[in-house]
Formats: structure tokens, sequence, C-alpha cells
């Protein structure tokens, strides 16, 4: 017997993967064994691709910018990534993560920023501005609340420290913190483990 605790675990589990089976088809690509945690707010679907055997945690958003029959991926999610959820991706270009990223909550990522400069129009009715590609790079890891801003690469196993803004390029193995983000300490990636 599974209990109301177990209970609602399969019940949750099975509609959150029938809910990816069934929208699979809208996306630009949905790989295998991936899965959409409900609630979820999707916008631009066919310009998302997902790889296989991701997890996209429950109260997240992911939204592309601009006219829906534009050409080409403008948020790509690689292979084995997990994306623990209440995060924001918003692409108006193009957003990479890169293979086995992993993304505590709330992390918002987004290729550009909302104009402001005209005080006689409210922000929401201005459009966006400083549009430019966002990449993280495989085996990164950002934390809790990270903040990733236009035009920024996070490199290949990176570590970015919960609560940081990162406005710069964080380098490869870097490890980096604060607001704005600094690189603090070298990974050695010599030591890592051959795949």
């Amino acid at each position: 017997m599974l209990g109301a605790t177990g209970t609602y675990r399969a019940f949750t589990r099975v509609r959150d993967k029938l809910f990816s089976l069934t929208t699979r088809g809208s996306f630009g690509h949905f790989g295998r064994r991936s899965v959409i945690q409900l609630p979820v707010r999707l916008s631009g679907e066919a310009r998302i691709s997902v790889g296989d055997d991701v997890f996209v945690g429950a109260g997240s958003w992911l939204q592309v910018l601009g006219d829906s029959n534009d050409d080409g991926i403008a948020i790509e999610i690689g292979s084995g990534t997990s994306i623990a959820g209440s995060c924001v991706f918003s692409a108006a270009s193009r957003i990479r993560l890169g293979r086995s990223v992993l993304l505590a909550r709330n992390v918002y990522i987004a290729d550009h920023m909302h104009a402001y400069e005209d005080v006689g129009v409210p922000v929401l009715d201005q459009g966006v501005t400083r549009i430019a590609p966002v990449e993280i790079g495989d085996g990164a890891w950002l934390g809790q609340n990270v903040v990733i801003t236009p035009g920024v690469r996070v490199g290949r196993g990176a570590v970015v420290g919960a609560n940081s803004v990162v406005r710069d390029d964080v380098p490869d193995f870097a490890v980096a913190v604060g607001a704005p983000a600094r690189v603090v300490r070298q990974l050695d990636a010599d030591a890592a483990a051959p795949r």
C-alpha cells in the first residue's frame, strides 16, 4: 500500500510525464525521458529544444519573445540537464544550456533587458534592448537565485554561487560569486574525471 504521500508522488509523476508526452510535438525538439513538471509557463515552444533526460522543475517559465514563425531554436537545453524549479529563461535571440548543467531554484537567465529610457512610457510598453546570446557550458552549476544577464558565457564546469548576478563571462572551471559576480577560484581542470 502506497499511503497518501506515495499516492500523491505517483500521481504527480504520472501527470508530469503525460503532460511532457502530450506536448512534446509542440517543441522544436523534445528528447527521450525528459520531463517538464507542472505547473509551467511556456511561450514559443516551437523554438525551444529540450535534449534527452532533461528535468524542468515546477513553477518554471520558458519564454521565447518575438514572432513564433521566426526560424531557429531560441532556447536550447542540453541532454542530462536538471533545473530545480521556479527558473525563468527569456530569449529574444538565443539561450543555450550545455549538457549536464545543474540549476538550483529561482535562476533567471535572459538574453535581453527591458528598455526603460523613455520616462513618459511605461517600461512594459518600451520593448527590449541590449539583446545578446547567453551560453551556459557543459557541466556548469548555477546556485539558487543566480541572475545571468545578456551576452554572458558561463564556462564549462564553472560554478556560480547563490545570489550572484553574472554580468561578465565566467571562464571554464572557475568559481564566481557576488553581485556583480567575480571569479574567486579556479578549479583544477586536469583533475576532472574522463567522460
